[in-house]
C-alpha cells in the first residue's frame, strides 16, 4: 500500500527548484510523454495493418478505441489527485511498460496464437486510459510548481502537449521505424517514458513523497527499464523464433524494406515461396498457373510495347519476354526491394528465368498511379499485377480514375488485364473492379481459374484465405470501348496450365457469377470494404 504523501495544501513542503524551472522541467515532461504516447498509438495502427491488413479499418478501430479510453482514464485520475506525485509516477511506469512492449506481444500473439485483434483492442484500451491519466495530475503538479490562473496553466500543458504529439507522430516514421524498426522503436520509446515520468517525480516533487513511495517508484522505474532493455536485446532472437513460428524453418531472406516485409522461404527454385508482409504471394509450386493466366490473354494481338505494373517478382515478366516480337517491357513496382531480390536471390531469380538481365526490361520504382499521370506513351498491353484490392493505399490502383489513366495509355487496339481478387469468396470486390473498369470507357471481359491448396497465408492465421486458394483467381481482360469484342484465347500456342478450352471455361464460370447493379469504386468513395 503507498504512503499518504505530505499534504500539498498548507504545510507542502518547498520544491528543490525554482517556480519557473518546475513548470519548464513539467512541461518538458508533458511534451515528451505526449511525444512517445502518439509514437505508441502510431505503432499500434502500423503494427495492427501490418499482421492484420486493411489499414483504415485497423486506424479506426484503435484512435476510437484509444480516444474513449482517454476520457475514462481522465475520470480515473479523480482518485489519485491527493496524491498526483506518486500517481504520475505509477501511471508513466505502467505506460511505459505496456506501450513499450505492446509490438512484441501483438507480433508474438500473430505469430504463435494466430490471432492479434483481442490484442490489440487490449492495448489500445489500457494505453489510452493510461494516457488520459496524465493531464489531470500533470494540471495538479504544474500548480503546485506555480499557481497561475487555471486558464493559463490549461493552455501551456495543451501546448506541450500538442507540439510533443507532433515531434512524436514526426519521429515514427522518419527516426524510428528507419533506424530500430518496430519491435526495438516501441521498446526505446517505453524506456524513455520511463525514464521521463520517474525523472519528473523523482527530482522536481521527491520532497512531496514519503520514503517509502520514493523507493516504490525507484523499483519500478528501474525493473520497468531493465525489462524493456532486455526485451531490445533479446529483439533479434524473438524476431528469429517468431518467423520461423510464421513461415516454418525455412526462412532464407527476411528484409524489411521502406514499403513492407519481404520473405523468402525454400532453398531452390522448386520450393521458394514468397510472403509480402506476412501473406503468401508467390508459391513456386503453382505460380505458374496464375501468371500463364494473367499474362497470356492479353498477349493475344498486337505486343510490341508492354507495360507491367506491380509485378517486381519478375513472374509476369517472365511471361511477357516469351514472345520474341515484344519489343520492350517497361515495369512499375512501388518496392525496390521486391526488385533487388527478383535481380539478385538465386531462386528467384531462376524462377523467374533471370527476367531482369533481358535488355528488353526496364524497372522502374515508383507508384503507378502517379508513374501514368506522367504520361509516358502508349502500350499494347498493360497487365496490373497488384494485390488484392482492399481498403489500403492500393485501393486508389483499383479505382475509376486509374483505369481511365490506363485507358489513356493503351495504343489503338491494346488490351489491359487485372488481377482483381477471388471471385467466389468476394463477389462483390470482384465485380466492383470489373464495374470501376466499365466506368473507365473500358470494354470488359470476366474470367477465373481455380487455385490450389498451397495458396495460403503465412503462419496459423490462414482460415481467411483458404476459401481464395480453393476458388481460385478471378481476371479481368479488357480494351478501349468502341472497338471489338474481346475474345479468351491465349496469346501462345504452348502453355502448361492454360488452353483455349480451359479460358473459355474460365469466361463462362465468371459470368456465371455476375453481380449487376454495382457502382463504380473511384478515389473519394472506395467500396471495396463492402465485401470484407
Amino acid at each position: 500500500m503507498i504512503d499518504q504523501q505530505v499534504p500539498l495544501r498548507g504545510g507542502a513542503a518547498p520544491l528543490p527548484v525554482r517556480p519557473r524551472t518546475g513548470r519548464c522541467l513539467v512541461l518538458a515532461a508533458v511534451f515528451i510523454c505526449a511525444a512517445c504516447g502518439l509514437v505508441y498509438e502510431l505503432e499500434l495502427v502500423a503494427l495492427a495493418s501490418y499482421l492484420i491488413g486493411d489499414s483504415v479499418t485497423q486506424a479506426s478501430v484503435v484512435l476510437s478505441v484509444m480516444v474513449f479510453a482517454m476520457g475514462v482514464g481522465s475520470l480515473l485520475a479523480k482518485r489519485l489527485r491527493s496524491r498526483p506525485a506518486v500517481g504520475f509516477g505509477l501511471i508513466e511506469a505502467a505506460l511505459a511498460l505496456v506501450g513499450g512492449s505492446s509490438a512484441v506481444v501483438l507480433y508474438a500473439s500473430f505469430a504463435w496464437v494466430g490471432e492479434s485483434r483481442y490484442a490489440l483492442v487490449g492495448f489500445s484500451l489500457t494505453i489510452g486510459a493510461l494516457i488520459g491519466a496524465e493531464i489531470p495530475l500533470l494540471m495538479t503538479l504544474i500548480q503546485r510548481v506555480d499557481r497561475q490562473d487555471a486558464g493559463g496553466t490549461v493552455a501551456d500543458l495543451f501546448a506541450a502537449d500538442y507540439v510533443g504529439a507532433l515531434v512524436g507522430g514526426l519521429a515514427f516514421p522518419f527516426l524510428l521505424l528507419p533506424m530500430l524498426g518496430q519491435l526495438t522503436g516501441a521498446l526505446f520509446t517505453g524506456a524513455v517514458n520511463a525514464a521521463a515520468g520517474g525523472a519528473l517525480v523523482l527530482w522536481v516533487f521527491r520532497r512531496d513523497l514519503t520514503p517509502r513511495s520514493r523507493w516504490l517508484l525507484i523499483l519500478v522505474d528501474v525493473a520497468v527499464i531493465a525489462v524493456l532493455a532486455t526485451a531490445a536485446a533479446l529483439v533479434d532472437d524473438f524476431e528469429r523464433a517468431a518467423r520461423r513460428a510464421v513461415y516454418g524453418d525455412g526462412v532464407r531472406v527476411a528484409v524489411q524494406t521502406g514499403v513492407q516485409e519481404v520473405v523468402l522461404t525454400g532453398a531452390g527454385r522448386s520450393s521458394l515461396d514468397l510472403y509480402l508482409d506476412g501473406r503468401l504471394r508467390v508459391s513456386a509450386r503453382d505460380e505458374y498457373r496464375y501468371h500463364e493466366a494473367l499474362v497470356h490473354p492479353a498477349m493475344n494481338g498486337p505486343r510490341a510495347r508492354v507495360l507491367i505494373l506491380g509485378g517486381g517478382d519478375g513472374l509476369a515478366a517472365r511471361e511477357v519476354l516469351r514472345y520474341p516480337d515484344v519489343r520492350s517491357v517497361t515495369l512499375v513496382e512501388l518496392d525496390p526491394g521486391v526488385t533487388r531480390l527478383a535481380r539478385t536471390d538465386h531462386a528467384l531469380s531462376a524462377l523467374n528465368a533471370h527476367a531482369y538481365r533481358d535488355p528488353r526490361l526496364t524497372a522502374v520504382n515508383a507508384d503507378a498511379f502517379g508513374w501514368l499521370r506522367a504520361a509516358h506513351g502508349s502500350y499494347d498491353v498493360v497487365i496490373s499485377d497488384l494485390p488484392d484490392p482492399g481498403i489500403s493505399a492500393g485501393t486508389k490502383l483499383y479505382s475509376a480514375e486509374f483505369y481511365g489513366l490506363v485507358a489513356e495509355a493503351l495504343a489503338p487496339g491494346g488490351r489491359l488485364v487485372v488481377h482483381a481478387g477471388p471471385p467466389v469468396t468476394r463477389p462483390r470486390t470482384y465485380w466492383t473492379v470489373e464495374a470501376s473498369m466499365r466506368a473507365a470507357g473500358l470494354r470488359t471481359r470476366p474470367y477465373r481459374i481455380s487455385g490450389s491448396l498451397s495458396d495460403f497465408a503465412a503462419g496459423p492465421d490462414r482460415a481467411p484465405h483458404r476459401a481464395r486458394a480453393e476458388h481460385g483467381w478471378g481476371f479481368v481482360l479488357a480494351r478501349p470501348a468502341g472497338t471489338p469484342a474481346l475474345r479468351l484465347a491465349p496469346g501462345a500456342p504452348k502453355l502448361r496450365s492454360l488452353t483455349q478450352a480451359s479460358l473459355m471455361r474460365a469466361g463462362r464460370d465468371a459470368e456465371s457469377g455476375r453481380l449487376r447493379g454495382l457502382l463504380p469504386s473511384t478515389l473519394v468513395h472506395p467500396r471495396y470494404w463492402e465485401d470484407r
